[in-house]
């Protein structure tokens, strides 16, 4: 029964149960001795508990991170996407780091769009919508699935807090045990020694 929780880690990724995405479940920690059969084994077992909360939290971190950067880009697709281009653009455009200069900019039949990595491509305006349009699918749908994933990886953080709360106060139990067993056997050397 002691190495099942040990089966569960070095089975492979197969074995473990993931979100859409693969992020991992965390294991749920039912009964403490699946996991540790003694004292010795509760340190390793916490570390490894700490590790992966560790893991979720990184993984957390940057899904935050990702969900900003979208956040930021979805109503710039967007602002471009309602742009009517029938009518001239009225528009700011930098000459340098201070100088700023109004222009009006007439319909166009293409547009550039920047790709990013310093390229820029020419576009008919309907595929240029096309284009923008898939993207701001993509960023919506993508945005979903962080938010699902941070979801996820908040139960799975919670999930590993309370299994590391679960060991270590099996781990106080024991030591109470341990610590009345001790005292048991000295008051009875104590009984025997006044005996005797």
């Amino acid at each position: 029964m002691a190495t099942k929780g040990k089966e569960v880690e070095t089975a492979g990724r197969d074995a473990t149960p993931a979100n859409p995405r693969g992020i991992p479940q965390a294991p749920f920690v039912d009964k403490v001795e699946d996991y540790v059969t003694s004292r010795a084994d509760v340190e390793p077992t916490l570390r490894r508990f700490q590790e992966l909360i560790a893991k979720y939290q990184f993984m957390e971190q940057n899904l935050q991170r990702r969900v900003v950067g979208l956040k930021d880009k979805m109503p710039d697709i967007q602002k471009t996407l309602d742009t009517d281009e029938s009518d001239p653009i009225e528009t700011t455009f930098e000459l340098n780091e201070t100088l700023y200069a109004q222009a009006k900019i007439p319909p166009t039949d293409e547009v550039y769009i920047w790709l990013g990595a310093n390229v820029m491509l020419s576009y008919p305006i309907e595929e240029a919508e096309q284009l923008l349009d898939s993207k701001l699918k993509a960023a919506t749908q993508s945005l979903q699935n962080c938010e699902e994933d941070l979801d996820f990886l908040r139960e799975q953080i919670t999930t590993m807090e309370v299994a590391v709360a679960r060991v270590y106060n099996w781990d106080v139990v024991q030591k109470r045990k341990e610590k009345e067993e001790e005292e048991k056997t000295k008051g009875k050397k104590s009984e025997t020694a006044s005996d005797g």
